[in-house]
């Protein structure tokens, strides 16, 4: 009789290993749990999310409740007496009625490698610390946030160029992968899980407010911003009128010319702006109410003529740093 597995996400991280697991013979998705249809885009229409979708293409069942705060909301779940819960980037936490439901425990699929990075945005977190290299960890879930002990972790580098968008989806495909090869042991109990060792950090959900750039800050700084904030909140800025404008992708320029941070330099080889330490070149941006133009037909724009200083607002606040060292106030 095949296992009787529950799979609990929602994001397009969490599509590859319910792929993985849908295409198992030996194994039964008896449940897909998901987020509600939340309201999306310029239009606010209901949006299924991507595990939704999923789920319905396989012709498995989906369940979206708001919580699973009551009796009467976990109810679908105990009714499956799954063998298995695994949960990628979800969205919330789940109690010990939860936790305590399967015959092999639940088990989580993290974007990191722990135990740095636990909490809600490790992607972006790497990119913007500037580490090489990160990963997937498969870890036994506790009531703690991420702190449950690890089976195994597959370890990606970070190239250069990339986004949070462009790692998510490398990341997601090495989760499918590690569930895959793993499943079987998690399921006779041949998988033994080790405790995390010590230092880990914490991350917690992005604001809009992240995507605000510093333009005293380095420029390395700047340009890693850039590509953790894509594709949201999206780094950004203010012109001279306070409205936004968004950097979708830069570059550090090599140029030494001298300039105060937050001067804008804009002629035919493009356009740039200065740093703490140098320049930033901007090779797609977005004015608000515009659409996304090349640096190159930036040039000319009465809204960002050579001189003019951006930026020029105190930070909307955060609710807190973004990464902090667990055990910090």
């Amino acid at each position: 009789m095949p296992h009787r597995i529950i799979y609990m996400g929602t994001p397009e991280f969490a599509c590859p290993a319910l792929q993985a697991l849908s295409e198992r013979i030996d194994l039964d998705v008896a449940l897909v749990v998901t987020q509600p249809d939340r309201p999306a885009g310029r239009g606010r229409r209901l949006q299924s999310p991507p595990v939704k979708q999923l789920g319905e293409s396989l012709g498995l069942p989906v369940y979206q409740p708001q919580s699973l705060r009551t009796a009467a909301l976990r109810q679908p779940l105990l009714d499956i007496q799954p063998d298995l819960i695994v949960v990628a980037a979800y969205g919330l936490i789940l109690g010990k009625s939860v936790l305590e439901l399967p015959a092999h425990g639940c088990v989580n699929l993290h974007a990191s490698i722990l135990p740095r990075y636990r909490g809600a945005s490790p992607i972006s977190a790497a990119i913007l610390n500037g580490d090489q290299e990160t990963g997937v960890t498969l870890m036994r879930m506790e009531r703690g946030l991420d702190t449950g002990p690890m089976f195994n972790v597959a370890r990606t580098e970070i190239s250069g160029d990339d986004t949070t968008a462009s790692l998510t989806a490398r990341l997601a495909a090495t989760a499918g992968d590690l569930l895959d090869l793993h499943i079987d042991g998690l399921l006779n109990g041949s998988r033994e899980a080790i405790a995390q060792p010590s230092g880990a950090t914490l991350t917690r959900p992005l604001v809009k407010a992240d995507g605000w750039i510093e333009w005293t800050c380095p420029v390395v700084e700047v340009e890693r911003l850039v590509r953790a904030m894509w594709p949201w909140p999206r780094a950004w800025t203010t012109l001279a009128d306070g409205s936004a404008f968004q950097i979708h992708i830069a570059s550090v320029d090599e140029s030494r010319d001298e300039a105060v941070p937050g001067m804008v330099l804009n002629d035919r080889s493009g356009l740039r702006v200065r740093c703490g330490d140098g320049w930033l070149r901007v090779h797609t941006g977005q004015v608000a109410g515009g659409k996304p133009l090349t640096g190159a037909q930036f040039a000319g724009n009465r809204r960002l003529p050579t001189g003019r200083l951006v930026g020029g607002v105190v930070r909307p606040p955060v609710p807190g740093p973004m990464i902090r060292l667990v055990g910090e106030g």
